[in-house]
């Protein structure tokens, strides 16, 4: 990357950083600005600008970033506010995702004449995920209810950890798996699956009560939460690989036992997801649009198009819809929860970490898919949030303010 891109780059940071409030009242969101500054950059509009980054590089950010969002997603979950806010969170995780995997599977079977069952599988699980950088928008919005933020928010903050072990699943049965043999793929599944989590759990919590005794005996420095917890997350993430386990399972699971562990509220971990893990998934949707997104349309076929409408559709409203039955919500409420389910970072990291460490034969298809849906969820969710989240306060506040019938 030249310097000049990179000036380039620190100047839509700034000028992000300085029109902040503007935007967040605009049709506008952080995501569709940068991913559209990535295409702007990129070879195949202005060739004039250098922007060559190797994939290891890629990788690495790749890698780091999720990393981080994994831990500090399942650290700052507010299991009180979770609670509170019924069962909506718990059924759209428990009932809508794997619906909505299913549904994926078949609909990529469907439009993808001649793939495998597990390759159909990967796609709906890696596009099953939502969003939370792409809902910020809705979760902060002042006229949402504070219930329905609460469900977007957390379902946001815990799918991808908990779409992450059907992925390996599904990307080792992908990759070729069936031919070693039932007993070796077991154990590799069985390994992977459990011990990250087992890593994970132990460091995290015990990460936790660590920070919280040396908080409470007044030995250690506001500032030197961050340290302490990232530390946790790399610690847990290098254990689970030594082991033979899944390093990312170990981040997410860890996030969450460090948050059990540490009794309160981190100020560390939400003041880093506003700036410093904000800047890497800015950065990480820059690179979506610069290189990702221009790579997928030399694979593009009208079946990608089909299935990526198909997925911000169907694929996560029908399940959503079906998850909530009984629960004596408005059809309002329903297809709100529905659609503010945007596919972004999580997918594209998920992806990117998957063609590097598996050889896919539908690769090129696979990232034609993703990206085609992340590209059209950061336009679609982005345009709609803001004006979408006002009218649905004005109908809520509507509801609770009009006098009952005598």
């Amino acid at each position: 990357m030249s310097h000049w891109t990179g000036a380039l780059i620190a100047l839509l940071f700034l000028v992000f950083a300085l029109g902040s409030r503007k935007i967040s009242h605009s049709v506008l969101t952080g995501p569709m600005l940068f991913a559209a500054f990535g295409i702007l950059i990129g070879p195949q509009l202005l060739g004039w600008i250098e922007l060559e980054i190797s994939n290891h590089v890629i990788h690495t950010i790749a890698e780091v970033t999720l990393v981080v969002v994994l831990f500090t997603d399942a650290a700052s979950t507010d299991f009180k506010a979770f609670r509170a806010s019924g069962k909506l969170p718990l059924r759209m995780l428990l009932i809508g995702m794997p619906l909505a995997v299913g549904l994926g599977t078949v609909a990529a079977l469907a439009l993808f004449p001649g793939w495998l069952l597990w390759e159909a599988a990967l796609l709906a699980a890696i596009l099953t995920p939502t969003d939370a950088a792409l809902g910020q928008s809705v979760i902060e919005n002042e006229s949402v209810p504070d219930r329905i933020g609460t469900a977007i928010g957390s379902e946001s903050g815990l799918n991808d950890g908990l779409a992450l072990p059907l992925v390996i699943l599904f990307a080792a049965l992908a990759s070729g798996g069936t031919g070693d043999g039932a007993a070796y793929w077991t154990k590799f599944i069985g390994s992977q699956i459990l011990l990250g989590p087992l890593a994970g759990i132990v460091t995290g919590f015990a990460g936790g009560r660590l920070v919280s005794l040396a908080d409470e005996r007044n030995w250690m420095s506001e500032w030197a939460e961050g340290i302490a917890a990232m530390a946790i997350a790399l610690g847990a993430y290098m254990l689970a690989e030594a082991m033979g386990g899944n390093g990312f399972l170990a981040v997410f699971s860890g996030g969450l036992a460090f948050g059990k562990g540490l009794r309160r509220r981190c100020l560390f971990l939400h003041q880093f997801e506003q700036t410093e893990a904000h800047m890497l998934v800015l950065i990480t949707f820059t690179l979506v649009g610069a290189m990702l997104l221009p790579a997928a349309m030399q694979h593009f076929t009208w079946p990608c198009l089909l299935f990526a409408i198909f997925a911000l559709t169907i694929m996560r409203m029908l399940p959503i819809a079906i998850s909530l039955i009984g629960l004596k919500l408005g059809l309002h409420t329903i297809a709100f929860l529905g659609w503010f389910g945007p596919r972004g970072l999580a997918s594209v990291l998920i992806l990117l970490i998957v063609m590097q460490s598996t050889d896919l034969v539908r690769e090129s298809e696979l990232l034609a898919a993703v990206a085609l849906t992340v590209t059209l969820s950061i336009i679609l969710h982005g345009v709609t949030a803001a004006p979408w989240a006002r009218i649905y306060g004005r109908r809520a506040d509507n509801n609770t303010t009009k006098p009952a019938k005598p």
